[in-house]
């Protein structure tokens, strides 16, 4: 069982290594740790190398868009749920993209790997919901909207942002035909 100062210590590395690295990617691990409130040690013990902590913030970020889901569907209609998540999903993606240079080819893979089935899970869950309530086409597929979607994470970001259109055209070819 993990002590839970450890745990507060792992968090706060984190939530410093999420802040950091999103303002510059090439923060070193000392600014890191003194960003946490940690010393080096505390950090490496956790996070023994860059990459490790890198792949770490990724998978907490991806869990944290997962666990939206619910709260979501609870407050508005599947089809805004499913637009509201798919714009964290992408905003998770560029700041991934954005910190290529930190992780290895098989570092991205890892992520790929370990990130799909979770995100394939509540975009199905997301596309039932509508399902159900008859606001999203019955043959609508997790895997193709996923891959359709890959491509907002890539427009680019600033005035000239085409990412929110190009979701509402991907999210009007899900509406139900009536």
């Amino acid at each position: 069982m993990v002590r839970s100062d450890a745990r507060e210590n792992r968090a706060r590395i984190l939530t410093a290594a999420r802040e950091a690295l999103a303002a510059d990617g090439s923060t070193s691990m000392n600014q890191i740790a003194q960003r946490a409130g940690v010393g080096p040690g505390t950090l490496y013990r956790n996070f023994p190398t860059r990459e490790s902590l890198v792949l770490a913030v990724y998978q907490d970020e991806v869990a944290r868009i997962i666990a939206t889901v619910p709260g979501l569907l609870e407050r508005m209609p599947p089809l805004e749920a499913l637009r509201h998540w798919t714009a964290d999903l992408v905003e998770a993606m560029r700041r991934k993209h954005g910190l290529g240079d930190a992780l290895s080819p098989g570092a991205h893979q890892a992520i790929s790997e370990q990130s799909y089935g979770p995100v394939i899970a509540a975009i199905t869950q997301l596309l039932d919901a509508g399902k159900e309530d008859g606001t999203i086409r019955a043959d609508a597929d997790a895997r193709d909207f996923l891959q359709l979607t890959g491509a907002l994470w890539r427009a680019a970001p600033g005035p000239e942002d085409r990412s929110s259109h190009m979701l509402a055209l991907i999210l009007d070819g899900l509406g139900a035909r009536r």
